[in-house]
């Protein structure tokens, strides 16, 4: 393969050339790995005409496509509606192709429409996750110099304060608005035709730009080609879920984030299957879409899967053949209560959104518990040593991988921190076992050293939640004087639990007859929510901080 710097940009297909100005350096990038399948690709190449406009030329236009609360459109009525917002695009806001548009809302088939729209017309879409405000917004506007959104029409208020902000922001219609609203994206897409030819885009022309979830506190905007989002149809998807035509997907990702992207739009779309995407699940609502819409393979967070678990119904989830498990480690717990009340293994697989999917999966009846699993075909991945070389068997190091898709961050120098040496270092702390399995540590920056001793917080965590008055936990280290850092754990507990000194020293004692006992949380604090990301994933920099409040000298129960 020849290294990156090597690389050699097809014509684009865009007039508007930021894109391709503010990507890193391609001697910064990480080595690709193109099999046969990826590296096929013809050179021009527009992933949304071979995701929508490929199943209705090959005759599958009055499968069901995209389902939500009642909506119901087949493949045939996303594209005329894809079409019509397309006209829109190019028609009446007259934007350069290239042009960065910002989509804004919870997941539905409104979303989902624009989305495709939006690479249809040859523009980028930079997805965000529902509930930012304006000053975060902001920033993402700015960064990826935006010009126009499409926004869900009760999510308005922050976009309108965003658009006030930034100028440059000219052009905003509404999704699922209200009868007679006139800024309406439905209004406008009905005063065109419902053909459109898609613009002529290079397979190594940007298609979104993703921006990393926050569990840093610091969101990146990572840059991924029409390429790859077949990429990890054609790689992950096909590999882990073998998906069939007849498949229904569902699940609680946004599709801001690339796990949700992946699992409740791109995989159903290129397989011919159909996703259903509503705007808010609980457990229990889960569960009932489930069986209302006869869903067959689920994406969601472990903390779903070990809430919905007990709720799981006497006959089970007959619809269901596939449930996959992403954003945080899968507890063994969580996974033997699922199996245990459906009788279905759980598939786990780890992804970053500068990968833009996943790498690392266990398919059913290859589970190791406690493993996240191997290494996706098509992807390479190794533990990098203290002098990053590949640690033996058993050593714990950081995650290295490289495969079709990579890292490439908008214009941003940590570019240089997260591809080393051809390598993408996801900022994970593994192991690797004598069989390729991998079995997660915690984040490097999470890494608990405490009297000399390396602790992994999710350890820790994995054991707290077995104990049954707990119900959600998270592990970080403090400051300490004497060993420099001790272990922490916040605990959120089940209803009917005495938060108190006694229970304290209950779950001490709990993971002290478990595992190691240095590994033993010195401090239990009880809190009634961790904080998290919308696409559930704990934000441990803010428990950090949490951490550093506690008061000194307090090294047992809690503080």
């Amino acid at each position: 393969m020849p290294h990156p710097s090597e690389h050699r940009f097809l014509p684009s297909g865009y007039s508007d050339g930021f894109a391709r100005a503010h990507l890193p350096p391609p001697q910064q990038w990480p080595e690709l790995v193109l099999d046969p399948t990826t590296a096929a690709y013809p050179a021009r190449l527009n992933a949304a005409a071979e995701l929508l406009d490929r199943a209705v030329v090959q005759g599958g236009g009055s499968r069901p496509a995209l389902i939500g609360q009642q909506v119901r459109w087949t493949y045939q009525d996303v594209l005329e509606r894809a079409n019509q917002l397309a006209r829109v695009i190019r028609d009446e806001w007259q934007l350069p192709t290239g042009s960065r548009i910002l989509l804004r809302g919870e997941n539905h088939p409104e979303l989902a429409l624009a989305w495709l729209a939006v690479l249809k017309a040859g523009c980028i879409a930079v997805t965000t996750m529902p509930l930012l405000r304006e000053r975060e917004l902001s920033v993402i506007v700015r960064k990826a110099k935006v010009s126009a959104a499409f926004c869900q029409h009760s999510l308005s208020h922050e976009l309108a304060l965003t658009q006030a902000a930034c100028p440059e922001l000219a052009h905003v219609l509404t999704l699922q608005a209200p009868e007679g609203e006139t800024q309406s994206a439905r209004v406008h897409m009905d005063k065109h035709d419902t053909c459109f030819d898609n613009v002529d885009t290079a397979q190594d022309d940007v298609a979104l730009i993703a921006f990393t979830s926050g569990t840093t506190g610091v969101p990146k905007g990572t840059m991924h080609f029409h390429r790859d989002v077949l990429t990890i149809c054609d790689v992950l998807a096909r590999h882990l879920l073998d998906p069939k035509p007849s498949d229904v997907f569902i699940g609680t990702p946004p599709l801001a984030f690339t796990f949700g992207l992946g699992g409740l739009l791109l995989f159903p779309l290129r397989f011919g299957a159909s996703a259903v995407l509503v705007e808010r699940w609980r457990p229990e609502t889960l569960m009932e879409g489930i069986a209302q819409y006869q869903a067959s393979i689920c994406f969601t967070a472990p903390t779903f899967y070990r809430q919905m678990a007990p709720l799981v119904p006497p006959h089970g989830l007959p619809s269901l053949r596939l449930t996959v498990s992403s954003g945080e480690m899968l507890p063994a717990d969580t996974r033997a209560a699922w199996q245990r009340t459906t009788g279905l293994e759980m598939t786990e697989c780890l992804g970053a959104t500068e990968m833009l999917h996943a790498f690392i999966a266990c398919r059913p009846g290859q589970v190791r518990p406690g493993a996240t699993g191997q290494v996706v075909p098509g992807y390479q991945a190794c533990v990098l040593d203290a002098q990053d070389l590949p640690a033996s068997p058993g050593e714990i190091g950081r995650l290295a991988v490289k495969g079709p898709t990579g890292c490439r961050y908008l214009d941003d120098e940590r570019q240089t921190s997260y591809v080393q040496n051809g390598w993408n270092l996801t900022g994970d702390a593994y192991r690797m076992d004598a069989d390729g399995y991998f079995w997660y540590q915690s984040r490097t920056d999470d890494m608990i050293i405490s009297a000399g001793y390396n602790i992994a917080g999710p350890e820790v965590e994995d054991e707290l939640l077995t104990h049954p008055a707990v119900a959600e936990c998270g592990v970080v280290g403090a400051p300490s004087a004497e060993r420099g850092q001790i272990v922490v754990a916040f605990v959120v507990l089940r209803d009917g639990a005495v938060a108190g000194a006694e229970l304290a020293e209950q779950l001490q004692d709990w993971v002290k007859q478990r595992i190691a006992a240095y590994k033993y949380p010195r401090m239990v604090r009880f809190v009634t929510h961790l904080p998290r990301t919308e696409n559930a994933k704990i934000q441990r920099f803010k428990l950090r901080e949490w951490a550093q409040t506690l008061p000194p000298g307090v090294e047992r129960g809690t503080a």
